[in-house]
């Protein structure tokens, strides 16, 4: 499980004050006192899917892995910084824009690097 503080909503707020669809996903985040599956869950709810196993914000993050370990984003994201990746995961399309944010926070909360891993391997 994956809590955000206070502190670490409103500065993730500041940097992601751009993006409309980021900012109700870290209300959602706040609402559920920090607890970003159950924000995730929630907010996937809204808007359709339907969230039916114990980790599925890992299994959403996962196929949004190869847009996020790009050279850059991978760098912007191991020194916390959110933005580019939620902006350029945005522009993609690849899950609905409220679960961007929850995504990207989890994959850096649980480590880029570690994250990022299984696509440097070689066949």
């Amino acid at each position: 499980m994956i809590y955000l503080t206070t502190q670490e909503i409103a500065r993730y707020r500041s940097q992601l004050a751009d993006y409309e669809a980021a900012l109700i996903s870290l209300d959602a985040i706040e609402d559920c006192e920090g607890d970003l599956e159950d924000a995730a869950i929630s907010l996937a709810i809204k808007v359709g899917q339907k969230p039916d196993r114990i980790n599925w914000l890992d299994g959403l993050a996962k196929r949004c892995r190869v847009a996020i370990c790009q050279g850059e984003l991978q760098q912007d994201l191991s020194q916390e910084k959110l933005a580019t990746t939620v902006g350029h995961l945005l522009n993609a399309g690849i899950c609905p824009k409220i679960l961007v944010t929850p995504v990207v926070i989890y994959v850096m909360k649980q480590g880029i690097d570690e994250f990022c891993k299984p696509l440097s391997f070689k066949i």
